[in-house]
């Protein structure tokens, strides 16, 4: 991962850990159900974000790297891992 995406990944992941800590507070102080599911929403669209993040920048890195190079395996791999992640499959 480049340095700048792993920085603001790690500034992101700290926001969304104060989200979550505040969930949970929510839950405890019996808050209103509704405020409580549009903070969960929050924080779906923030790792969602977060998840879009990490892919472009292994695109931008591991993947153009591998598809430049002359080794037909990892190339594959890369493919194969993509085709994964768009696809649903484990």
């Amino acid at each position: 991962m480049k340095a700048e995406t792993k920085s603001k990944a790690k500034k992101r992941l700290a926001r969304i850990e104060g989200q979550v800590r505040g969930v949970s507070r929510m839950i405890e102080e019996d808050r209103y159900c509704v405020d409580v599911v549009r903070q969960i929403q929050a924080i779906r669209a923030a790792l969602g974000s977060l998840e879009k993040m990490a892919l472009d920048d292994h695109l931008e890195t591991c993947v153009d790297a591998a598809l430049s190079s002359d080794d037909i395996r990892n190339r594959k791999a890369k493919v194969e891992e993509l085709v994964q992640i768009f696809g649903g499959r484990t």
